[in-house]
């Protein structure tokens, strides 16, 4: 719905809401979406030139809690922030038409804005006895949902009971009520909680005008920025629970020095919320704060997985009621720690027999110096010497100078020094070939 001054900002100020407000506001908003501060001019801009949004909100099965909640929103007010930035145009809460008139008001305002308004459930959507348990205006309010949702930009379930039926689908319910998920088809984020928190409503608003696009959610749904933290985490009073300080007994001198729940059945250790960053009623407080227990009720199913709300958590191990999730956490990370520490120490010894090894190998002596294997192959050049020993052929020529071919016979003597030479075996052709150079003895001089 476009304004005729152009802008949120420019209405709010008209109305006596001041600028720093707004800004203070629109940090607050930029904090809850878990955004870096850089990024609050930007949802400055965007909020402050934002048409006001048509909004059509419906009851389903439930206190109505949400719906109040919603009206007791402070800094800045229901009158000065939210009906200004929101056109609530349907929502039976503050609506003067009832009945009929009612009926009537639903369907001009879906035929007004087609495509072109937000959707916002609250209340479970009872199905047992084709959907009798809830009706408006004679139609089961399941019909009314999907009608209503098909046309919207998007829908936002608000509380547990819209989040996954809530009280209505505990143990023992007959109206066999449902989530909003399971009813709705397309754009669907969901803020569970007994009641939803507004700012997280408020914030998803904004993230939607800010970024043209719903928040990003977890498997269920939840908005991560809302519904990814967890609630022990961010507890003021996490310290005690680290030293072991409890409260026993309602109004012991645990309690009134605000010491850790946790015995008194908190479920802060199990929930995931933004509850304690956030905070209520402007963030001034919140259960755990105020003294009272976390009940989990941002959780699925949690009228039947936290009770009784009274008492701890109950033990994870069957036959062990004694057992708690804190032990059990302590001996998962004593075991987790036992294999790590026998890992380091496998790992040590294994470095360590390698750095032996490796000290080993550069101390032993060279290999390679004992291994002359290809200076192996000339051992083999003796075999081949046997060619140049048909060299005495062509040395008979000189020998036929001479007459007297019986000096061979007499040569034999002079044979008689060669094997007291070692090289002789080596060279076995020299000596026949320079037999004939030989001087004759002085028995052959007197021949001659």
């Amino acid at each position: 719905m476009p304004r005729a001054d152009g802008g949120l900002l420019a209405e709010l100020l008209q109305r006596g809401v001041s600028r720093r407000s707004f800004v203070k506001f629109c940090a607050a908003m930029t904090a809850t979406l878990a955004l870096p501060a850089s990024y609050t001019p930007r949802i400055v801009a965007a909020v402050a030139a934002a048409p006001r949004v048509p909004v059509i909100w419906i009851r389903g099965q439930g206190c109505g809690g949400d719906g109040e909640a919603l009206l007791r929103v402070v800094n800045p007010t229901i009158s000065e922030f939210l009906l200004q930035f929101l056109s609530i145009d349907y929502l039976e809460t503050l609506m003067v038409p009832s009945g009929s008139d009612a009926s009537a008001t639903l369907e001009a305002i879906l035929a007004k804005h087609r495509d072109g308004y937000l959707a916002i459930v609250e209340g479970s959507v009872p199905t047992a006895d084709r959907g009798a348990w809830w009706t408006v205006g004679g139609r089961p309010i399941r019909e009314v949902i999907r009608e209503v949702s098909a046309g919207a930009i998007g829908t936002i379930a608000v509380g547990s009971c819209a989040f996954d039926g809530g009280l209505s689908a505990a143990a023992g319910a007959a109206s066999g009520a449902v989530g909003v998920g399971q009813v709705v088809q397309g754009r669907l984020v969901s803020l569970p909680g007994c009641p939803v928190n507004p700012w997280n409503l408020g914030a998803t608003i904004i993230h939607f005008l800010t970024f043209k696009e719903l928040p990003a959610t977890d498997a269920g749904g939840r908005p991560l920025f809302a519904y990814g933290p967890l609630i022990h985490n961010e507890c003021e009073r996490r310290a005690h629970f680290e030293f072991g300080e409890f409260v026993q007994a309602w109004g012991d001198e645990g309690a009134q020095k605000g010491w850790c729940l946790y015995r008194m059945g908190c479920k802060g250790p199990q929930t995931f919320a933004n509850c304690a960053s956030v905070g209520f009623d402007a963030g001034t407080s919140w259960p755990i704060k105020a003294g009272a227990v976390c009940i989990g009720c941002t959780m699925p199913a949690f009228w039947d997985s936290m009770s009784p709300f009274s008492r701890r958590l109950p033990s994870p191990v069957p036959f062990f009621p004694d057992v708690t999730v804190d032990q059990v956490g302590q001996v998962a990370v004593a075991g987790i720690a036992g294999v790590a520490g026998l890992h380091a120490v496998g790992s040590y010894i294994r470095a360590k027999r390698q750095g032996a090894e490796r000290r080993k190998r550069a101390l032993a002596p060279p290999v390679p110096a004992a291994v002359p294997v290809p200076e192996a192959a000339p051992a083999a050049e003796p075999v081949a010497v046997p060619e140049p020993a048909a060299a005495p052929a062509p040395a008979e020529p000189p020998n036929e100078a001479e007459p007297a071919a019986e000096p061979p016979s007499v040569a034999e003597p002079a044979a008689q020094p060669a094997p007291a030479e070692p090289p002789a075996p080596a060279e076995p052709p020299v000596p026949r070939t320079a037999a004939p150079d030989i001087e004759p003895r002085p028995a052959d001089g007197g021949e001659r």
